[in-house]
């Protein structure tokens, strides 16, 4: 289940596209709509004599069998079943990012330019500037491709201002493939078409002593998540290459969501939001928080039942619920906040809850004010909603 799904974009291949979000694989396979429905056997308790007899079933074709060997040996070897192929794979990927010396871009050439000059300049036309003219306790900005939520992303970096550029900006971005009740940690620099970000490797040494049990140290997820990656590029862009960050992925509060109960009450999380509060307290004057978070996930792409249209029908009560959260974040409120959260395993889907609570529970003095909220299509049926905020001292 750790494997995207999603319809193939190839006109002469449809079908069902395959891939792995870690990278452990590279490899990308579309399955032929006729076998969608068998790789639901591949569960571990099938015999390979049970899937043969469904595929001649479905086919009537007695040579079904080399069609079935096929799809077996395909999934065998891009890593998508569970084995020794994939455990060799996992291993080599992970051993490798924990040896290297720096966190490479993984979504330069994609999601954004990956030539220096070329990406200053996409960055210059939208706007991207530090024009905030005192200094704020940290922003909220999304982590959605950038060709979605221009507006955003720029709306929360212009609150920054230019004589912060000494700080060591505290990144918390939402870590989509990580532990539950986890917090990933890297001493690596981030490096971008820009150069090579400082991540301060003291401080993440520091936090992984203080709180343990929840520290997750050269964290693979650091690999291939994307939420950090794009506020460090920001950040180098209006600060300079060598800006000094601190990366903390925040796995998702599941245990708190599910069974009830504030994030805190796991003894791991409690020692990390603990210990982030020590830091801000020994080191708030040199610290800024930056959280890279989306909002609501909507739509059949996020497993619900209808297709959903940006700003129109139920997305407008999306926007309501949205507002009310927001508000709770503009107040300081984090067990308000979270109370919004909790109830029906939080049904609008909020990958940013984890890093936001997190903020407000080690930054508790902080106010927010709401400077942008967009919602985007992601595609023709499903929605995703983000923002741009501001933190402030309480006055």
């Amino acid at each position: 289940m750790e494997l995207d799904f999603l319809p193939s974009p190839l006109e002469d291949r449809p079908g069902l596209m395959m891939r792995d979000p870690f990278h452990y694989s590279e490899m990308t396979l579309v399955v032929p709509p006729p076998l969608v429905p068998l790789l639901e056997m591949f569960d571990g308790e099938q015999t390979e004599e049970e899937l043969r007899e469904a595929l001649f079933r479905m086919s009537g074709d007695l040579r079904s069998g080399e069609v079935m060997e096929h799809l077996r040996d395909a999934l065998w070897q891009a890593g998508f079943l569970e084995g020794e192929r994939l455990e060799e794979l996992r291993a080599e990927r992970e051993r490798a990012f924990a040896e290297a010396d720096t966190r490479e871009a993984a979504l330069a050439g994609g999601a954004y330019p990956d030539e220096r000059g070329e990406l200053g300049e996409w960055l210059k036309e939208q706007g991207v500037e530090a024009a905030g003219e005192d200094e704020l306790l940290g922003i909220a900005a999304p982590h959605v491709s950038p060709e979605g939520g221009w507006a955003s992303y720029t709306a929360a970096y212009r609150a920054l201002s230019p004589a912060l550029a000494e700080k060591v900006f505290v990144v918390l971005g939402t870590s989509h493939y990580g532990e539950p009740e986890k917090f990933g940690l890297t001493r690596k620099g981030f490096r971008t078409p820009f150069g090579e970000a400082r991540t301060q490797a003291e401080l993440a040494e520091w936090l992984a002593g203080r709180a343990k049990r929840a520290s997750k140290m050269e964290d693979y997820c650091h690999a291939v998540e994307h939420s950090i990656e794009f506020q460090v590029v920001f950040l180098q862009a209006l600060y300079g290459p060598e800006v000094k960050i601190l990366p903390v992925l925040c796995g998702p509060f599941a245990r708190s969501l599910y069974m009830g109960g504030a994030p805190e009450d796991d003894e791991g999380v409690r020692e990390f939001l603990e210990a982030l509060g020590e830091l801000q307290a020994r080191e708030g004057k040199r610290l800024c928080w930056v959280m890279g978070v989306d909002m609501a996930h909507m739509g059949r792409r996020y497993g619900d039942a209808l297709p959903m249209e940006a700003a129109t029908g139920a997305m407008l009560e999306v926007a309501a619920r949205d507002k009310d959260r927001i508000g709770r974040l503009e107040e300081g409120d984090a067990g308000g906040f979270w109370e919004l959260v909790q109830p029906n395993h939080d049904d609008l889907k909020w990958c940013g809850s984890a890093p936001l609570y997190t903020f407000l529970k080690a930054v508790p003095g902080a106010r927010g004010r709401l400077r942008q909220y967009e919602q985007w299509n992601i595609d023709e049926q499903s929605v995703v909603t983000f923002g741009a905020l501001e933190f402030r001292s309480a006055p």
